[in-house]
């Protein structure tokens, strides 16, 4: 039964609120990096555990968060998520060792899985099912500008404070929302309080998921398959997806339940999903480090430019759910949306080492439209046919394949950008020779120039040298990220036609849970 009034609202602020915590929490941590790693001595490859433990974390516990929900009750088991993450992030800012403070990410992970799923669950059965697209679109404001803004809030809390303080802000939100919940939030029946626990499937599943996020997030840096440990957890997470697979079709008390891929507009809405999770963090993992690697931006810079998009993301998301509400088919949306985003990637592909600051404006803009009708008609596609408990299970996979979908891009972009990297140098590098007056008028010019300033004959061309170099490097990754830019916006845009395999209505009624 829907809510009413201010409690409708209420309720609706809170989850978002719990929701952001996690979003958040994902990107806030990484331009912090440098100073955890002074602070606490700590190497780069230790301290990445930082992210990475989050990470896996995370997706281990999303597609269970729907079974868990279901067994302890979804206000129970949303309530005690905001209270671990609270509690885990005070002990990760007040961590005195690399080793507690990884543990402790790995504690906010977990339970940070169950805040996103079953706040998007409540506001399903808080809403009534006319009115869904709108409480779809607000909760949209989280997935989608919470990553976005992660970086920016904690390069400005590590510019003035001290890094703890990137959890500690976490604590009065967290006890707030905790408050409201259990206050406002209404109590569901407990399903399956009495049947066996399949703990097989638990395992299972955290090997496989857990083994596959940790390729994804370690593999560039460890040269994938070169490394040993790589080798073995690949090995683990097929045969462990594979086990986990025959375990679930094969008991009769699943923690995933399969039979939902029945539908399918979920099926596809899966797919869907992942491939709005790479461009999301995707083309988020590519932007900052081209700004801040080759135009020199701070890291506050950086993220300042992108409160524009952020803006015109917020602005557009209640629009978009009232478009739904009033019959404009989701695909269509779903279609500009990716449309758009490409048009963001052709933008950014003409970036130039001269670019300022106002260059990004539009495109960033851009980007922020396609979101705003990409996150809740894709969502909306996806979920449209699950009725009752399918609708936890649902959403806690539909969330796991947006972040798995993000890990999987981010490590395909930086593996794409060290192989075009080389190969865009080797080009760039056979016209640096004796037999191209280009390049020879060049290269006399920066040595008359460095004589002029004092340096003998000898100095200055050595240093010419080097100035080429310098340059070579950034023409280099100028064109390797341009080109990681249009591959982006390609894949973005050649998904369009799946989203036209999913159910087509005019009129789409969100689910709404039976309890």
């Amino acid at each position: 039964m829907a809510e009413k009034g201010l409690k409708k609202w209420v309720i609706t602020i809170t989850v978002i609120v719990a929701a952001l915590l996690e979003l958040i929490d994902t990107t806030i941590v990484n331009v912090s990096i440098p100073q955890i790693q002074g602070n606490l001595g700590a190497t780069l490859e230790d301290v990445a555990w930082i992210s990475t433990g989050y990470g896996v974390a995370n997706v281990i516990i999303l597609p269970m968060s729907g079974w868990l929900g279901n067994r302890f009750g979804r206000k129970n088991y949303f309530l005690a998520s905001i209270i671990i993450f609270t509690i885990a992030s005070f002990l990760c800012g007040n961590a005195a060792t690399l080793s507690e403070l990884v543990i402790f990410r790995i504690v906010q992970g977990l339970a940070g899985g169950g805040l996103i799923s079953n706040a998007q669950a409540i506001l399903l059965e808080t809403w009534p099912p006319e009115e869904v697209g709108i409480a779809t679109a607000l909760f949209g404001l989280g997935a989608v500008v919470g990553p976005t803004v992660g970086p920016t809030i904690g390069g400005y809390i590590t510019d003035h404070f001290s890094w703890p303080w990137i959890f500690y802000v976490n604590i009065p939100v967290g006890i707030l929302a905790a408050y409201c919940t259990y206050m406002f939030v209404r109590p569901t029946a407990k399903v399956g309080k009495d049947q066996p626990v399949d703990w097989w499937g638990i395992l299972l599943l955290a090997i496989a998921v857990g083994s596959l996020q940790t390729v994804l997030e370690k593999g560039e840096s460890e040269d994938w398959f070169a490394t040993g440990y790589i080798i073995v957890l690949t090995a683990s997470s097929v045969i462990g997806f594979l086990l986990f697979i025959w375990r679930e079709l094969s008991t009769s008390h699943p923690i995933v339940n399969f039979k939902i891929m029945r539908h399918r507009s979920f099926s596809i809405g899966m797919f869907t999903s992942f491939i709005l999770g790479l461009g999301l963090y995707g083309s988020m993992f590519i932007f900052p480090v081209f700004c801040q690697t080759l135009l020199g931006f701070s890291a506050q810079q950086t993220g300042e430019l992108l409160f524009p998009g952020g803006l015109v993301t917020i602005a557009m998301m209640p629009f978009v759910g009232i478009m739904l509400k009033k019959g404009v088919p989701a695909q269509f949306m779903a279609t500009a949306g990716l449309t758009l985003f490409f048009v963001f990637s052709f933008m950014l592909s003409k970036s130039t080492l001269s670019s300022g600051t106002s260059d990004f404006f539009w495109p960033l803009v851009v980007r922020g439209l396609g979101m705003s009708l990409l996150f809740v008609p894709l969502t909306t596609l996806a979920i449209q046919d699950l009725r009752g408990n399918e609708i936890g299970q649902g959403t806690g996979l539909n969330n796991m394949m947006r972040q798995l979908g993000g890990s999987f891009g981010v490590a395909a972009i930086t593996t794409f950008i060290h192989v075009r990297q080389g190969a865009h140098r080797n080009i760039l590098l056979e016209n640096i020779n004796d037999y191209n007056p280009a390049y020879v008028t060049r290269f006399n010019a920066m040595v008359q120039n460095f004589m002029a300033k004092g340096y003998t004959a000898l100095d200055a061309q050595h240093a010419a040298i080097k100035a080429i170099e310098g340059t070579v490097m950034k023409q280099t990754m100028l064109l390797t990220y341009t080109d990681a830019y249009w591959i982006v916006g390609f894949i973005l845009l050649c998904s369009i036609p799946m989203i036209y395999l999913q159910k087509f209505k005019k009129n789409v009624q969100m689910p709404v849970d039976a309890h």
